[in-house]
């Protein structure tokens, strides 16, 4: 295939599929709310006076499954409001009452319930909206729309609001209060906002709105209509406080980790108080602050066995860092990583490396930390934050010579983020990001410790822009710009310089040298796309972007590898009403190039992918991509360019209706490269409700693949060809298996028991030992099974000349079992109680076959910590 052929043939392509228009919403509905001065008793009856007042609106349509036709159940919805709050009456009629779907589902979560939802644009931009839905079962989910799509939800967004629900022999009653104070919007005597409205009926596969916006647009609120009649409110200038009181109980299981050494006598429980609170600042800006947060509730981090050089993210679940995240995100890079903040010691690895035993945090101390966000009524959207981590320290010990010691991990770090975000119209945005990192290092005392590896200062800009061009905001464009500076001591800069993400001491480029005695490393990133949004049946998008060798945002972004010049094309292919064999279609054809600053193509791939809607709203998905050969620069970890064989992965999906009761999906991908790597992964979830009130769900997964070359280690007294050192490959045959399991019984929506639990086992064998022959291929000089010997964790090799050497064996053997038992209490609105039991087990030197009957069942037995917690939080808001 000639490479340089494919972009021109697809620029062809889109400029040719750029003829369709997108349809653009038409004249605005309209809708009033009625003013009281007596408000409904919040009982999901509508039985009040003040619902005698309001007009009912009832003249939904279906986008599914017939789209443009008429509701096929009558639904009746009504606002009205008082000084403090905008309530929503609605009665959902139906021809079998007995079938509705009233499940009971946790938080945030709206499951297969029937369910009605309010969509709110209190901006009035045409851009952003807060949706407000309410099921069957009275269960609450909120979210907010933070662009102009249907399906962008940001779920951190978590109002105090309340809900009452009634079954009755017509159907179904809801009734909402929504506070102002839990709404952002423009001071003014009178409110116009935009509205739209959601019944969802999964026996029916049936979805019901009020403004339908069609399957073949991109858009959510530039189609709202309006709600009118507000008036007389204000934006709330609130105060909230959510102080809290907690406690946790540690008991070590299997195993004391501490015998033998002098911290056996420590106590395993603590206590804690600390609190957040919510300041209005004017009517458009909120401070949010926290003091000494507690998160002992959350859900544990799914287990991964990582052997790439580069760090594994995981999702933010915190409370204050996922409320209003949406406003610290642009386009471009993760210039903001929250869990950065507050993390586990980044220098805990090398340490335990270096040390018999190390007892240090799990994460880092979070002091406290201030968050300001709002937009204000120029369209400005503003989002501040800082935060401050204390000293974390660990203990070790020399089980040889007795000795033992402390050792500074983090130094006392602040950390700053600011965003401002600007419209310039429906859809289109300007920003601008700033972070800043600091650290109090010393040169000497304790400071001079690990943590003077760590920056000194680290520092972030960046400006991006949006626009949506064309009718009805058929097409998009986006670009961005930004740099990063970072300073700190010789160590420090010299550690950023050999990391993975840049790789300067390679011996075979000029471009980007390793400099010993920099005290500072800079760099920028830059990149554009043009795509085509919305259209009935061509859509396609035209990428690039620059990251320069020095661009580094780790200290508190996300950022794998910088040294990339990289540019997409892809084009697709959609119809949302193929024909009576099909309810959708979808193909995608893209072609995807990454080279480096020197020039050398690192990574190639030509993939395509058909998804397909069945009429019973099952869903088929499957992509083929083809990588060719190409030069990687990260694979010999530091050392020479190697060549990437050439191979083919398969990715298959299927799932069954969104609307079923009982869930299920299947997934698997199976690959094979001309290196020899070769293996496939099967994977699936099983969700079903034997009751309302209970949810079971397990989502298990299965590996077994070889990989190979994987790298094994970088050992001194190698050949010319090499530059003096030997990269040692071997091929890994790794097997894993895991269950995520979920359990979750429900006593009242606001009182429920969930579990989680993931049980894990892993294991990797190593063999077919080797070296790279020469730089820039891919063969390797092999050792022979015979020339390689294990002892006590040690390899001992000896290559064809007779010269021998040792190397870490990197074989592995892993089980592991996290999981949470929460009972949850929102007592009174905003207020909740907690009680939850952590498991946290682990054998990383288990025998046998990680795929024997009992391998999963061996990480309930494995040694861990047992963690009991007791919280409590009580929400006072101060009018």
């Amino acid at each position: 295939m000639n490479l340089r052929v494919v972009p021109f043939t697809l620029c062809m392509l889109l400029l040719g599929a750029s003829l369709a228009h997108a349809q653009v919403p038409g004249p605005r509905r309209k809708m009033a709310a009625v003013r009281v001065e007596q408000p409904p008793t919040l009982d999901g009856v509508l039985d009040d006076e003040a619902w005698k007042q309001a007009t009912f609106t009832t003249d939904l349509i279906q986008k599914e499954p017939d789209q443009g036709l008429p509701a096929t159940l009558r639904t009746e919805v009504a606002f009205v409001y008082d000084e403090d709050a905008l309530y929503v009456g609605a009665r959902m009629f139906s021809d079998s009452p007995a079938d509705i779907e009233a499940v009971m589902t946790r938080r945030d979560e709206s499951g297969v319930a029937e369910r009605l939802i309010v969509s709110l644009d209190t901006w009035h931009d045409r851009r952003t909206a807060y949706s407000f839905a309410v099921t069957a079962a009275g269960q609450r989910v909120d979210w907010f729309h933070p662009v102009d799509s249907e399906y962008e939800r940001d779920f951190s967004f978590n109002p105090v609001w309340q809900a009452r629900t009634r079954l009755t022999g017509e159907g179904w009653v809801a009734e909402l209060r929504i506070p102002f104070s839990q709404l952002r919007f423009n001071d003014g005597d009178e409110q116009v906002w935009g509205l739209n409205l959601n019944r969802y009926v999964p026996r029916r596969n049936e979805d019901d709105f009020w403004v339908a916006v069609p399957r073949h647009v991109t858009g959510w609120s530039s189609w709202f209509g309006d709600l009118t009649g507000v008036r007389g409110v204000r934006p709330s200038r609130r105060l909230e406080l959510l102080p809290y009181v907690a406690g946790d109980w540690q008991v070590n299981s299997g195993r004391n980790p501490r015998a033998g050494t002098p911290f056996d006598a420590r106590r395993d429980y603590a206590g804690s108080v600390g609190g957040d609170a919510k300041v209005g600042l004017g009517p458009n800006l909120t401070l949010d602050a926290t003091v000494n947060p507690d998160f002992g509730q959350l859900e544990a981090d799914p287990a991964v066995v990582n052997l790439s050089a580069f760090e594994t993210f995981f999702e933010e679940r915190r409370p204050f860092f996922t409320e209003g995240s949406q406003l610290f995100t642009g386009n471009g890079p993760a210039y903001f990583y929250s869990r950065r903040i507050g993390a586990s010691p980044r220098l805990l690895v090398d340490l335990q490396s270096q040390r018999d035993y190390v007892e240090a945090p799990r994460a880092s101390t979070l002091w406290g930390a201030g968050k300001l966000t709002g937009r204000l009524a120029s369209g400005m959207s503003v989002g501040a934050l800082a935060a401050v981590t204390g000293h974390s320290f660990a203990d070790v010990y020399d089980f040889d010579t007795s000795e033992e010691g402390r050792v500074k991990l983090e130094p006392f770090t602040g950390y700053g983020v600011v965003r401002v975000q600007q419209e310039l119209g429906e859809g289109s945005v300007v920003g601008a990001m700033l972070t800043g990192v600091n650290r109090s290092l010393t040169s000497s005392g304790q400071g001079a410790s690990l943590a003077f590896n760590l920056p000194q200062q680290a520092y972030t800009a960046g400006a991006d822009a949006s626009f949506r061009l064309g009718p009805g905001g058929e097409y998009a464009l986006t670009a961005y710009a930004g740099g990063s500076y970072v300073s700190g001591t010789r160590e420090a800069m010299v550690r950023l310089q050999r990391s993975s993400a840049r790789y300067y001491q390679r011996p075979d480029q000029s471009y980007a040298v390793l400099n010993p005695e920099a005290t500072s490393l800079s760099g920028y990133t830059a990149g554009a796309a043009l795509e085509r949004v919305s259209g009935r049946n061509w859509l396609w998008r035209v990428r690039g972007y620059a990251e320069s060798p020095g661009f580094e945002i780790n200290d508190v972004g996300r950022l794998q590898s910088a040294d990339d010049l990289d540019a997409e094309l892809s084009l697709t292919y959609r119809d949302t009403d193929p024909g009576r064999w099909l309810r959708g279609l979808e193909a995608t054809l893209s072609l995807y190039n990454d080279w480096n600053y020197g020039g050398v193509r690192q990574a190639t791939s030509l993939s395509s992918t058909v998804e397909a809607t069945l009429p019973n709203f099952w869903t088929a998905e499957v992509t083929a991509t083809y990588l060719p050969r190409a030069l990687s620069d990260v694979l010999t970890r530091g050392g020479p360019l190697m060549q990437t064989g050439q191979g083919v992965d398969v990715i298959a999906e299927l799932s069954n209706a969104f609307s079923a009761t009982t869930r299920w999906s299947l997934e698997g991908k199976a690959w094979r490269y001309e290196t020899g790597s070769h293996g496939y992964t099967v994977g699936g979830s099983l969700g079903v409700q034997p009751t309302r009130r209970l949810r079971l769900a397990v989502e298990p997964g299965l590996s077994h693949y070889t990989e190979e070359p994987q790298y094994v280690a970088t050992v001194a007294g190698g050949r010319p060809e090499t530059y003096g050192s030997r990269y040692v490959f071997g091929a890994v045959e790794r097997r894993e298996l895991f269950a995520r399991l979920r359990v979750d019984f429900f006593v009242t929506p606001d009182l429920s028991v969930e579990l989680y639990a993931e049980p894990f086992a892993s294991s990797g064998r190593y063999s077919r030992f080797g070296e790279l022959l020469q730089a820039q291929g891919r063969a390797l000089l092999y050792y022979g099974d015979e020339n390689v010997t294990r002892e006590a964790g040690r390899l001992r090799v000896v290559d064809p000349a007779g010269t021998a050497f040792e190397v870490d064996d990197p074989d592995f053997n892993l089980r592991s079992l996290r999981s949470n038992l929460v009972v949850r209490w929102e007592f009174r609105p905003g207020s909740t109680l907690f009680f939850v039991w952590q498991q946290d087990r682990s054998n990383e030197q288990a025998l046998g076959s990680v795929l024997e009957p009992d391998a999963l069942g061996n990480s309930f037995s494995a040694p861990g910590s047992h963690t009991f917690a007791v919280k409590l939080a009580w929400w006072l808001p101060v009018n």
